[in-house]
């Protein structure tokens, strides 16, 4: 029979299923293998053909793992909870789980027919109480936990407390608020309950304060940075300002360092790797205090370059920082009112990356330089922001081209100042601009003398010290939506506490509305009846949408635990992730967060591993590739592209009579229509300058860029009564490269592809397509190259009839040699992760087999392990006919390569006669001349091209080539 994918695909998925073929051993002998994607956000497109390219990857890993003898755990879930299914609801008044629970249905309907060899068994979703339970409970590890510097790791609360109760604030070395208190034990044992709890708010690694975010009024929500785009909400298109909010925050810069030196330790794309260093931003510099002149505050910096302290000309703030309302003149109060008013259009994002646009206001106010005196002005600019640093950055025009231009423009000082010279004191350049300062008490020293001066100096003066900073601020954690995890928090005079761990889950309330209240509560005010026990009320933020999968590949390990996140064995034999699959969007996102809470709970000892995630790969983009149809401008006809681009070239020659463009037109090999003669007229004119209007039309209902006339007219009623000027009877439509959007109409359905070439066929061309970490473009058009290649292949099992023919006799050595460069190929492809060269060397084996006329069941049973990874629903079908116990291949071994078979001892030599090549003749290297002929008589190939005559001459090149003369 033919290769009949549809039966063999549902025949083997049924099997799989039912079997649990893939669920993976809790442990096992076996040494262990843990791949993993990116788990998806189940939408409701459903996934088109790109989503799949990194999935297809993992598995083709898995199932090749597991065929050298690993115990793989290859898992899937969804991150369910989200912004887009909340304002699905809004618009429709569903519940989000509903929109969530039909999305999933489609996913996975989709996942399980392209073959997959996920374990479902362990599947999760962040949105299921049982899951969410323990993200609530690793946010109450968090808040009961602090940073201890001296040990390099967090500790339970209580051995601060401890602290505080033994020696008071004397010996802590804490990441921290910049305003904790300084104690003695007496003064400790003297605080209220409120004060103890307030004060350890501080320290603990999630707390509660003050921050600037992305606020949306129209989503009503706080945003993200990467949900934020030139001002507006990347969902909605809604403006965002920035808005000062009590909010819950993560202190994951106590991590820093350690996040920074654990890049060197794990095998990331370079690029990843250096997004996240530079995320996290780590300077070496100095803290310096410049006194506000006329006010008891201090506006501290931080400064990279402390030596170039002598050419600061002003000082500017971030519009939000707490001190601009008090330190604004009153001359100056609607200027700065009006700034304020501009940046909070702006978010933070758009701000960092201006690096053009100089703005800024004066606050009327001065500040003094604490090494000479200097009195220098204060600004406020969008450039700077409040949860960076101090929200306060020195201006070094002479040393800085931002802060050059920022002086230039409002006519501020630029102060020279020599840099790294031992004379700092040389007197000031008339022929330069500005004027040299004298920095007299650090003369005759070079920088790297004087920077370590400067700051013991500073220290000594109490007006600034030595400091490392960091560009990382904390995570902020909490969002004023409805579908995101409770935070399991309740409040009581004003302060949080946690629930009881016994109180876990803290379940979503149902509420009548999706939207913030009529007051601007968030959504979660809705709910009636929903109170603490202790009394007081439930926090009404929910957590963002990075918190379930800042831990979920250790929920796999132990997916159905309802005691611990997962069990200290599973942890203990899992250990971490060794393949990682993913897109690069997330580098300072999703992957920046998952190694901060790793990392925390390796502190606290519940998990072994310092980085989750061993190797990642990021996998390319498929683009899209949109098709057009090409419609005359101002009648209702369509041509072809072909036709189209020869009326392109005819219409730029510019005739001038009806004769002469009707002589063009014969030289096109092109008609003459009157109308549209007269859009060349016009044209001619200059009263237009197109000739066509481009439409995209939907690639689902083109072929091989072959639009499909009567489908484009059901999908368009407009063109239903349209001319269309063909090519050969065919409509050739026109194609541009671009990203897969359903506003481009070229999102191609793996659903409809299945449906015509099978889920084998997808695989293979997916991987087909490039290389994994590269983009590339989809094109339709080359999938039935593949699809030809696995019939060959199906084709090497079966005679004319279609009948199931294997041989048991041995195999030839030019067979064995074909099996074994397969064999090796394969191999190093996939260590590699090179699968698309595997592919073309797929094609390239069968070839060899089939012109071999090869059906040896010895080959061709390897020869279906090795493709099994890429294309599992024909090699399991293959593998059943060639009478293999009952089951699946995927435990079998892989086939071993050896590379005798590879060592040329034969040669294929070209036989001609009379100097015209008739044959080849396989003959041993070792032969001599005399053996060659011999064998050469005795061919009865051979006898029969020389018809009865006699040879004259054999010339014999051993290794080269055989001529006969006759």
């Amino acid at each position: 029979m033919d290769y009949q994918f549809k039966e063999i695909e549902q025949k083997w998925q049924k099997f799989w299923a039912d079997n649990q073929t893939f669920k993976a051993e809790s442990n096992s002998d076996k040494p262990k293998y843990y791949v993993l994607d990116m788990f998806p956000y189940p939408s409701g497109a459903g996934l088109h053909v790109g989503h799949p390219l990194g999935y297809i990857a993992s598995d083709i890993f898995s199932r090749y793992k597991r065929l050298k003898g690993f115990n793989v755990l290859h898992p899937m879930g969804y991150d369910s909870f989200g912004l887009p299914a909340e304002q699905y609801a809004i618009q429709t008044g569903q519940h989000p789980a509903i929109t969530t629970e039909a999305n999933i249905a489609t996913y996975r309907r989709q996942l399980d027919q392209i073959g997959f060899s996920f374990d479902w068994s362990r599947e999760v979703r962040t949105s299921e109480p049982s899951y969410y339970k323990w993200t609530q409970w690793i946010f109450m590890q968090l808040f009961n936990s602090w940073y201890n510097i001296e040990n390099d790791k967090a500790e339970d609360i209580s051995t601060l407390i401890e602290k505080f109760n033994t020696a008071g604030t004397t010996d802590v070395k804490a990441v921290c608020d910049d305003d904790v208190k300084s104690f003695l034990p007496s003064d400790w044992a003297t605080f209220t309950e409120e004060e103890k709890q307030q004060e350890l708010l501080k320290y603990r690694l999630t707390y509660l304060r003050e921050s600037t975010v992305n606020w949306c009024p129209a989503l009503g929500t706080v945003l993200a940075n990467d949900e934020v785009k030139d001002g507006f909400s990347e969902r909605g298109g809604f403006p965002v300002e920035q808005k000062k909010m009590m909010q819950w925050s993560m202190r994951i810069t106590a991590y820093s360092d350690r996040l920074l030196q654990g890049l060197d330790t794990i095998d990331w794309p370079e690029p990843i790797k250096e997004m996240q260093r530079n995320w996290i931003g780590k300077s070496v510099g100095a803290s310096v205090k410049f006194q506000v002149e006329g006010n008891d505050k201090q506006i501290e910096v931080f400064t990279t370059r402390v030596d170039t302290i002598f050419g600061v000309s002003y000082l500017v703030l971030a519009p939000e920082h707490e001190w601009v309302a008090e330190l604004t003149k009153p001359e100056q109060k609607q200027d700065i009112e009006n700034y304020i008013s501009q940046t909070k259009k702006k978010s933070e994002l758009d701000r960092m990356a201006d690096t053009k646009t100089v703005s800024g206001a004066f606050t009327g106010s001065y500040v003094i330089n604490p090494v000479n005196g200097e009195h220098v002005q204060l600004w406020i600019a969008d450039y700077v922001l409040a949860g960076y640093g101090t929200g306060a950055v020195m201006g070094v025009p002479s040393g800085d081209q931002r802060d050059w231009l920022f002086a230039a423009h409002f006519n501020l000082p630029i102060i020279q100042i020599l840099d790294g010279q031992k004379d700092i004191d040389t007197q000031a350049d008339p022929t330069k601009e500005g004027k040299y300062i004298n920095s007299g008490f650090i003369n005759g020293l070079t920088y790297k003398e004087s920077v370590p001066f400067l700051n013991n100096w500073l220290e000594e003066e109490k007006v600034g010290k030595a400091k490392v900073n960091f560009r990382q601020r904390d995570a902020i954690f909490g969002r004023q939506r409805y579908w995101g995890e409770p935070i399991p928090v309740y409040f009581k005079d004003g302060l949080p506490y946690l629930l009881k761990e016994e109180e876990l889950p803290l379940i979503l309330p149902e509420i009548d509305k999706y939207l913030p209240t009529e007051t601007g509560e968030p959504p979660l005010a809705r709910a009636e009846n929903w109170v603490p026990k202790e009394g007081g009320h439930y926090e009404l933020s929910t957590m963002p949408g990075w918190a379930g999968s800042s831990w979920y590949w250790y929920r796999y390990m132990d997916a159905n635990n309802d005691n611990d996140f997962a069990s200290k064995e599973a942890i203990e034999y899992w250990q971490a992730v060794d393949l990682y699959i993913g897109g690069s969007e997330h580098a300072t996102g999703h992957l920046l967060y998952s190694r901060f809470w790793n990392k925390f709970l390796k502190d606290l000892g519940y998990t072994k591993e310092e980085e989750p995630f061993k190797k990642l790969i990021n996998q390319g983009m498929i683009q899209g590739r949109s098709n057009f149809i090409y419609r005359f401008i101002g009648c209702n006809k369509l041509v072809s592209k072909n036709i189209k681009d020869k009326y392109v070239d005819t219409f730029a020659v510019k005739a001038n009579t009806e004769e002469a463009y009707r002589a063009l037109l014969n030289d096109f090999g092109l008609e003459f229509d009157a109308e549209i003669y007269e859009i060349y007229k016009r044209h001619l004119n200059e009263e237009t300058n197109s000739i066509f209007q481009s439409t995209r039309v939907d690639v689902n209902i083109v072929q091989n860029d072959v639009l499909d006339i009567e489908k484009f007219k059901e999908w368009r009623p407009e063109f239903k009564d349209a001319k269309f000027i063909c090519e050969g009877g065919k409509y050739i439509c026109g194609f541009e490269v671009e990203k897969m959007s359903k506003s481009y109409y070229n999102v191609v359905n793996p659903d409809d592809l299945i449906e015509r070439y099978g889920a084998d066929t997808l695989r293979m061309y997916e991987m087909f397509l490039g290389p994994l970490e590269q983009s590339k473009p989809w094109n339709t058009n080359g999938i039935e190259g593949v699809f030809k290649f696995l019939r060959k292949f199906w084709r090497l099992f079966h005679n004319e009839a279609w009948e199931f023919t294997v041989s048991d006799s041995e195999p030839t050595k030019a067979e064995l040699k074909s099996l074994h460069k397969i064999i090796k190929k394969v191999q190093d492809d996939i260590e590699r992760f090179s699968f698309n060269t595997s592919v073309s060397s797929f094609m390239i084996a069968v070839n060899e087999l089939t012109d071999l006329k090869s059906n040896k069941r010895s080959i061709l049973q390897e020869m279906v392990i090795l493709l099994s990874p890429y294309a599992p629903h024909i090699c399991e079908e293959l593998w059943a006919q060639l009478g293999n116990e009952a089951g699946s291949l995927s435990y079998t071994k892989f086939p071993t390569f050896n590379p005798e078979h590879l060592v040329e001892d034969e040669f294929a030599y070209p036989v001609s006669i009379n100097g015209k090549m008739k044959m080849n003749l396989n003959l041993s290297l070792t032969l001599a001349q005399a053996e060659a002929e011999a064998i050469l008589m005795a061919d009865e190939q051979f006898t029969k091209y020389l018809d009865g005559k006699v040879p004259k001459k054999v010339i014999f090149v051993k290794g080269k080539i055989i001529n006969v003369v006759v």
